[in-house]
């Protein structure tokens, strides 16, 4: 027998929409009965749509298969190049929401925060920067969603090309001990290796060079080796309990104790590689990986193995950090992470310097996930 909201769900959806992702449940739901819908900030979230649809593909196209009809998304995105009058309008006009619903679990989604770091550096090494952030090699190959390469396990993100064909990237121990060899080709130097975790969690910062000037470090690339999380490696040693967990906590915790900090980071077999930037937007975070310009407070990180860039999520709850009394928040999906797995899993990107990191930081809560599924011939905002 058919549940009722599948049901309805199927009744309800066009050929394009999905009834299920990534194990959870579509269920129509009408954006009128979302509380709060569009929240306070529907025009911030129209500018973050705009800059994804403006973007350049990404270098590692999203694999076939992922919900979001390209045609209608494009359609919307015409739209939005447009004049448009009211930006809550226009997403009621041009979308139909979904609310993901994950069978059996006990809570509807699980939202994270990750924020831009401001750090300390130089351009050349010396006392104060001995730590270098390297260029991405010339023979790391990266591999998007379902590509692999044949004698590679299927589960690793990268290769390394030889002239033996492709084996595995070095893990971080391992580059750390000079596996990269002239490959290795530092862009710039930070205070220490905590700093460089700092930067290679968050995926890009700004640099702040000893003349003033301000740099930006923006990611190019990863050896593809399984992520481990540094913090929860302390916490599970028995180092630092989890509550009360925060960057700064955690961060100082490493730098007061270096032999074991040199040893949980090590245990990161991830890497990542970086290229310099000029800061063109201060306003503005570094680009996703759908290539815009992240929107602090409406720029979130999915699952892009399941999600189209560029669809806009409602994320049902209280947002910390955010204006008191919100019930909800309009976001656009313009960016992915390795740790961010799952239908109902994003994390929400909150801005630049050590205030956004606190807030990042605080940012663990269960909340409620519904797609905007774009719409096939929507009527134009305001029509008759």
């Amino acid at each position: 027998m058919v549940p009722a909201a599948l049901l309805a769900l199927l009744t309800h959806a066009s050929a394009a929409t999905p009834v299920a992702v990534g194990g959870a449940i579509l269920t129509p739901v009408a954006l009128d009965a979302l509380p709060g819908f569009p929240g306070r900030t529907p025009v911030a979230a129209l500018d973050a749509f705009r800059r994804v649809c403006a973007a350049p593909p990404p270098a590692l196209p999203q694999a076939a298969g992922v919900a979001g009809d390209p045609a209608a998304l494009a359609e919307a995105c015409a739209a939005a190049a447009g004049d448009v009058a009211d930006a809550a309008a226009f997403f009621r006009e041009r979308f139909e929401a979904f609310r993901v619903e994950l069978p059996g679990s006990e809570r509807p989604g699980f939202l994270t925060g990750y924020f831009e770091p401001e750090l300390t550096g130089s351009l050349a090494p010396g006392p104060d920067f001995p730590t270098p952030v390297l260029a991405r090699p010339d023979d790391l190959v990266s591999l998007g969603p379902g590509e692999s390469r044949p004698g590679l396990d299927p589960g690793l993100r990268a290769a390394r090309a030889t002239e033996d064909g492709f084996v595995p990237y070095p893990d971080r121990a391992a580059i750390d001990d000079g596996a990269l060899g002239a490959r290795a080709r530092p862009i710039l130097w930070l205070r220490d290796t905590v700093d460089l975790l700092v930067l290679q969690v968050q995926g890009s910062g700004r640099v702040r060079l000893p003349d003033g000037t301000v740099v930006r470090v923006l990611y190019d690339g990863r050896n593809g080796r399984p992520y481990t999380a540094v913090a929860k490696l302390i916490v599970q040693e028995g180092h630092l309990p989890l509550e009360g967990l925060t960057l700064a906590r955690w961060t100082g915790w490493l730098r007061d104790h270096p032999e074991i900090a040199k040893r949980l980071i090590r245990a990161n077999a991830s890497y990542i590689f970086f290229r310099l930037a000029a800061v063109t937007d201060p306003a503005l975070g570094p680009p996703g990986a759908a290539n815009a310009p992240l929107s602090p407070g409406c720029s979130l990180a999915i699952d892009a193995t399941l999600w189209r860039y560029g669809l806009p999520f409602w994320l049902a709850g209280p947002i910390p950090g955010g204006a008191s009394g919100e019930v909800g928040r309009l976001v656009v999906a313009a960016d992915t992470g390795s740790a961010i797995v799952g239908p109902a899993r994003g994390d929400l990107f909150v801005g630049t310097g050590a205030q956004a990191g606190v807030t990042a930081g605080n940012l663990r809560d269960a909340v409620g996930f519904v797609v905007l599924l774009p719409k096939r011939g929507a009527a134009p905002e305001n029509a008759p």
